[in-house]
């Protein structure tokens, strides 16, 4: 295995992109936070996934032990700082898995810095706040740039890897694009940039835009992406900044002209993006779009937001329309689809007690409808859930192909 990702605070949605992206024969399920993927570090396009945090070329094996591990990089490291370019070494250290104290990996930590500054080389070290650096310590310190290291130590009980930061999630360039957009709505629920990237990735696959080429067309997305719920335009966002044209529809004419507006500062801000968009106004349920469509990719109708848990006759019932709303869809664009078009939609899961959701009634009759749901390998459909604590609407992520 080349490359080691740590993934996101729902582990199950990172595994899925990558099974979509690059196969589940490549992926090897490492700890309940992290998998190996037999995949060089320089083929995966890191910006463009949602549900992990850390790119890591994995670089050996090494012992289980902290004293194990210590001894290993005193040894070794001196030797291979010598071949960085001539300039100040920062060197960060982030310990997953690894039982040790705070305090001992601080004195190792001085001990590495002592042994590579009697190699002539200035060496700077980023000091640990806990066992694991964060993604602003590893931001902040350039830690992932040439000439610096973050040198990740990980084990699952049996085997340690160490392995070298080569990519971090970039919370600043989230941050950017979700909270500077010109065109908000709180109303109508936030979609988070980073869960958008994941969708579009588990709709499009492996699938490449057409602005990049591949021998005797294979393996280029037919169409568009397709949000027939849109928004506010996030998830035409990320597509269009991984390189796909995008279609949005939406019912409400607030929600066009909000995509519309968001859609041209995001092109005046990222000046290279050149894929073409269109949005319009549109009822999922009954609307005809336009062909040849791609892949569909988006958030659906989730409810009535809630603040607090109704009664159980009155979630009945918000089901029960939501459920009306979906099935209508899903017959509406099924009837529109060429076989083997794939969907990604994120739809409503009801939290009633902690760890358990109600689902969508229609959901258990896809293949009545014309759909088949697709299984992972490293992931179950049942933790494909986005969610967070003390929400009462969460998002499920359901990934069908027509039949």
């Amino acid at each position: 295995m080349q490359s080691l990702l740590i993934l996101g605070r729902q582990p199950a949605l990172g595994l899925a992109e990558l099974e979509s992206l690059y196969g589940a024969d490549r992926l090897q399920p490492y700890t309940a936070g992290a998998v190996l993927v037999d995949v060089p570090t320089s083929d995966i396009n890191f910006t463009r996934l949602g549900g992990s945090t850390r790119l890591c070329k994995v670089l050996t094996k090494v012992p289980n032990d902290w004293t194990g591990i210590r001894n290993y990089l005193l040894k070794n490291m001196p030797e291979h700082a010598t071949a960085l370019p001539e300039s100040k070494i920062t060197i960060g250290l982030s310990l997953f898995g690894v039982k040790v104290h705070i305090k001992e990996l601080e004195r190792g930590l001085l001990e590495l810095k002592k042994v590579i500054k009697q190699t002539g080389r200035p060496v700077r070290i980023v000091p640990n706040k806990e066992l694991e650096l964060n993604s602003a310590q590893v931001l902040h310190n350039k830690l992932a740039e040439t000439g610096n290291w973050e040198l990740v130590v990980i084990s699952d009980g049996n085997t340690t890897y160490l392995a070298q930061t080569t990519f971090i999630q970039n919370i600043e360039s989230y941050a950017a694009r979700d909270q500077a957009r010109p065109m908000r709505d709180a109303r109508v629920g936030m979609l988070p940039p980073k869960l958008a990237q994941t969708i579009v990735n588990l709709a499009t696959c492996s699938l490449t835009p057409p602005s990049i080429s591949q021998p005797d067309g294979e393996g280029i997305l037919a169409g568009p992406v397709l949000d027939p719920f849109c928004g506010t335009g996030v998830i035409l966002q990320e597509a269009s900044l991984m390189g796909y044209d995008s279609y949005g529809s939406d019912l409400e004419p607030r929600m066009v002209e909000y995509s519309i507006g968001n859609l041209h500062w995001l092109r005046q801000k990222w000046s290279h993006i050149d894929t073409n968009v269109r949005i319009e106004l549109g009822d999922a349920t009954s609307h005809k779009w336009q062909q040849p469509i791609g892949v569909v990719a988006g958030e659906t109708y989730l409810g009535a937001p809630l603040t607090t848990l109704p009664k159980p006759e009155n979630l009945r019932k918000i089901i029960e329309n939501t459920n009306a709303i979906h099935q209508k869809f899903l017959v509406n664009i099924g009837d529109q689809l060429k076989s083997g078009t794939r969907l990604c939609l994120a739809v409503p899961a009801w939290s009633v007690v902690k760890g358990a959701f109600l689902r969508l009634p229609v959901l258990d009759h896809l293949k009545e409808l014309g759909y088949n749901e697709v299984k992972f390998v490293h992931a179950s459909k049942h933790d494909l859930i986005y969610h967070r604590e003390n929400q009462f609407v969460a998002r499920e992520l359901v990934v069908i192909v027509k039949e």
